[in-house]
């Protein structure tokens, strides 16, 4: 028989869930979560809690409204209970609940629809499309009122249903189950429903259609011009949420089918402009407004915006104002600077991870963390929850300051339409500078502060593509501006400094040194005063407008660095928790662009001290401690061995956060109740040791032989673990110790060298990782040629040559594969030739022709010169192997310009051999094309 459930349980259950959602009565709140929690355990539990659910009618004792909370509560318990089962659901409860879900959507309560459709999703998110076949099926029949009795009600919530189930089960419904796709069903259902009578269907199916739009899956290629009519259609649809899904499809068409676009820019950008200018609602004007940005970044189509320049861009700038509603929220802002921050008020900070070049340097890799969710360009995918949905994750006792947060951290339509303006400014240049200078000269001293400020952001986003046209104006605009930072509204001081920061690098290459001091010197006096300005959005913008400063004068601002650095201690004194990451970036910033000059003694004094103290000040559990690190990292480059007295606890102290990640990290393992730990503190961490040795370099072996535990069996964990930033940076922080420390270096060898070769493998990178995974083969590469350079002689690489042989050229045989990590391999394979030249002899034919042409766009640097030096040694053993691609060997020979002595040598002694080797020498040099024939010549008398 079907399950049917009793009156006192329901009546019970109802109870606790009633009571676990009273705050005001603790100890019942506490007793219904512990009788919950021992339900939980009961076999039929799910049921009742679907039962509750879908069923409007409350126990006799209840009341109607109470009731209705209680349910949308079971509902968030009942989608856990599956979330934490899985595929161990009983399979009667499965039964049961297929059978009782869509009397949720029938509900006449969105909520409860709401929920229901949660539940559904999660069902075949966990069980897979293919174990629910007819629940589709049923959901398309509710949409269509197949029946004739579907409430519109009703309507909306089965296609609630089906946009959660193709949100969360999108790739899914996109594969083939024995011939037949779901997706090739559903599309043609969705371009359907975009007709629908009732509003909210035609959005939510349009929604759909923008989740798989940049997916280009063919299901929706097909197509694609029933949908462009269907656009069309839609385009003057009364509802805004389905115009709003209209600029997003017209978005996305850009990028899949601009084919499709072109035709018909002209009505496309008149429709876009009309929704832009609909101030009354915002987020219908933003997804218009993301349509130029995507556009002007279109190589083929940005073009056919130009005839409508006049057009467009006078709504970009009408859409720079504040508006009166923000003006009230924002406008007027104080002096805060003395306000500490709250905890939400601070910016989520990830590590960077570096990549190691063929020359050694390093470069930063930004991990954008972006999920493709079929949102437009620039929109941040943070959906609020939809009315009356509650967080399964949500903890009301949290919510002191829930909808507080600063609108202007989120991606709006002041700031899309500002990225607009620069990204048109950069395509048609004069143009665009011509249409915005009527308004510039109309409002950059408007009276009213909104108007001023946005024209002060709008020649700020023109800098980069209407240089040229600014420059005649800059003489007369940079005193104002400047003037502009004692401007008694916060947002105009605020905007000022990043405008001021965008045209930095006009200011700072002035030739004429009264220019130069006219112009500049008050520039960066001015930003520097804002760094301390008593508003600390304001010390934001002039802390970041300095960072960008920095960027474009480089080594210019050598003259000026002690007044700067003195600033940058004045404001870590005084600076709260937030500002100190911006800070922390223009210590960094400074210290990689003016380099060695910082080691100075009495910059050192100054500049260390202060930060040693914020080291000491920030605990090890704070998310502050990676910028720190990180500017750490660039400070002791900077000084080199000048950072030593600094370094000790330093050191150490990276080391003890290391060895804590990782124990939180087992003990996680272990326990999946626990917090898993942040990868980026040993990120940040290892960076900063890589920095140290450096700095130090063969005296911090001292520092490394005294760490418990020993530093390279932390290193060998890092270099195991699962997260390939962790695993990025190890194999930098190894090859830097490969340079400095070989010595202690050496005995763990056997170890490491077992896990290098086993990273060498790109058979094992998925397409999902490749970015990261193609970062760490490169470091990987990188620091086995470092360690193979060590190991030149004896037999040390002995036991790894044939591995590593084939690894390393199966790297340099990939075509698409990067170019710094082929040029990495390449590197490491002729290294390895230097103390193992007889091991790689026999496979010299098979591997010279893509050794050379990996190296052949590589800089002649100390790396490229010891990999010669190595392959040489090779060819020497094995000569006959390079018949095949001798002409590429000679002409590298010809066209590598400053050889070591040592490398020239070997070149001169190759080039005689094979003199004497080939019968018609004459004959062969004619095969090299005259200029290479003359440098061999003339270098090497050949």
């Amino acid at each position: 028989m079907a399950w049917q459930p009793e009156e006192a349980p329901i009546r019970e259950l109802a109870g606790y869930l009633k009571d676990s959602l009273n705050r005001y009565n603790q100890a019942a709140q506490r007793h219904a979560s512990e009788m919950l929690q021992q339900a939980s355990q009961s076999p039929d539990i799910n049921n009742y809690l679907c039962y509750i659910l879908v069923h409007p009618n409350p126990p006799p004792d209840m009341a109607v409204a109470e009731y209705h909370v209680i349910r949308c509560s079971a509902g968030v318990l009942l989608k856990n209970n599956i979330l934490g089962l899985g595929r161990a659901l009983a399979p009667a409860f499965i039964e049961y609940i297929k059978s009782e879900l869509l009397l949720g959507l029938r509900d006449p309560h969105h909520q409860i629809r709401n929920y229901t459709g949660n539940v559904i999703t999660e069902l075949l998110r966990i069980g897979g499309v293919m174990s629910w076949t007819d629940m589709l099926a049923q959901l398309i029949s509710l949409v269509e009122n197949t029946d004739g009795n579907t409430t519109p009600e009703t309507q909306e919530g089965a296609m609630g249903a089906l946009l959660k189930v193709c949100q969360d089960s999108k790739d899914e419904l996109d594969e083939e189950y024995d011939g037949y796709r779901p997706l090739n069903i559903l599309i043609p259902k969705f371009l359907l429903f975009t007709q629908h009578p009732v509003p909210k269907v035609r959005m939510q199916a349009l929604e759909v259609v923008n989740i798989y739009l940049p997916m280009k899956t063919q299901s929706i290629l097909v197509h694609i011009d029933t949908l462009i009519e269907s656009l069309f259609r839609l385009g003057n649809d009364a509802d805004t949420g389905v115009r709003r899904e209209v600029c997003r499809a017209l978005v996305h068409l850009v990028d899949i089918r601009a084919d499709k676009i072109a035709p018909h820019m002209q009505g496309i950008v008149d429709y876009m402009l009309t929704q832009q200018k609909n101030t009354e609602e915002q987020d219908l004007a933003l997804d218009a407004a993301e349509f130029w940005l995507t556009v002007g970044e279109h190589e083929h189509l940005r073009i056919g915006l130009g005839p409508y320049l006049s057009e467009i861009v006078p709504v970009l700038l009408a859409s720079m104002v504040y508006s009166e509603e923000d003006r009230a929220r924002l406008g007027g802002g104080g002096d805060d600077a003395d306000v500490e921050d709250r905890a939400e008020d601070i910016r989520p900070n990830f590590a960077k991870s570096k990549q190691r070049l063929p020359n050694g340097e390093s470069v930063e890799v930004f991990d954008q963390r972006k999920k493709s969710n079929g949102k437009t360009p620039g929109e941040e995918a943070l959906d609020d929850l939809s009315d009356g949905e509650i967080d399964e994750e949500y903890d009301s006792e949290d919510d002191a300051y829930a909808g507080m947060e600063d609108p202007e951290d989120r991606w709006n339509l002041r700031k899309c339409s500002a990225a607009a303006l620069d990204v048109l400014a950069t395509v048609f240049h004069q143009s665009v500078f011509e249409t915005i200078l009527p308004y510039l000269k109309e409002n950059i001293r408007h009276p009213e502060w909104p108007y001023r400020e946005a024209a002060v952001l709008a020649l700020g986003a023109v800098a980069d593509g209407c240089l040229e046209g600014v420059v005649p104006h800059l003489p007369d605009l940079i005193p104002y501006l400047i003037s502009l930072l004692d401007d008694p509204e916060p947002l105009v001081r605020q905007i000022t400094c990043w405008t001021l920061g965008r045209y930095s690098r006009w200011a700072s290459h002035l030739e004429n040194p009264a220019d130069k001091q006219k112009y500049f010197e008050p520039m960066m006096g001015g930003i520097l005063n804002k760094m301390l300005d008593r508003n600390k959005r304001v010390q934001e913008a002039g802390a970041s407008a300095f960072a960008n400063l920095e960027e474009q004068s480089k080594d210019l601002l050598k003259p000026y660095i002690e007044p700067i650095v003195r600033q940058f201690v004045v404001a870590m004194g005084k600076y709260k928790d937030r500002n100190m990451f911006i800070l922390y970036d223009c210590i960094q910033t400074l210290a990689e662009h003016v380099g060695s000059i910082l080691a100075e003694k009495p910059l050192v004094d100054i500049l260390m001290p202060a930060l040693i103290n914020r080291w000491k000040f920030v605990k090890d559990h704070s998310r502050e401690l990676f910028p720190l690190l990180e500017c750490l990292s660039y400070v002791a480059t900077a000084l080199g061995r000048e950072f030593a007295p600094f370094a000790g606890p330093i050191f150490l102290r990276c080391i003890n956060i290391i060895r804590q990640n990782l124990e939180l990290q087992m003990a996680y393992n272990n326990d999946n109740s626990l917090d898993e730990p942040d990868k980026d503190f040993l990120v940040t961490s290892l960076d900063l040791l890589s920095a140290v040795v450096q700095a130090l370099d063969s005296r911090s072996a001292e520092l490394i032989s005294g760490t418990t535990p020993p530093f390279f069996q932390l290193l060998t964990v890092c270099m195991a673990d699962p997260s390939n930033d962790v695993k990025q940076s190890s194999y930098a922080l190894l090859g830097d110790c490969a340079i400095y420390v070989f010595e202690q270096l050496h005995p763990f060898l056997p170890n490491i060298m077992e896990l290098l070769i086993q990273q060498l493998q790109i058979q094992s990178l998925s397409d999902a990782e490749s970015d990261t995974g193609y970062s760490v083969v490169n470091n990987a590469c990188w620091s086995c040629g470092e360690i193979a350079l060590k190991q030149d002689s004896g037999s040390g690489m002995a036991p790894y040559v044939e591995k590593l042989y084939n690894r390393l050229v199966k790297i340099i045989q990939t075509p698409e594969i990067p170019s710094s990590v082929t040029e990495n391999a390449a590197v490491a394979l002729g290294r390895i030739g230097i103390g193992s030249c007889d091991e790689l002899a026999p496979h010299l034919e098979s591997f010279a022709y893509p050794f050379l042409d990996a190296l052949q766009k590589v800089a002649e640097t100390d790396e490229k010169d010891t990999a010669l030096k190595g392959f040489c040694m090779v060819v020497g053993r094995n000569p006959e192997a390079m018949e095949s691609c001798l002409v590429p060997f000679f002409r590298a020979i010809a066209r590598y310009k400053h050889a070591s002595p040592e490398l020239s040598a070997l070149f001169r002694q190759t080039l005689i051999g094979y003199k004497s080797f080939i019968t018609d020498f004459d004959l062969f040099m004619s095969a090299i094309p005259a200029p290479d024939r003359e440098a061999l010549k003339s270098r090497y008398a050949i």
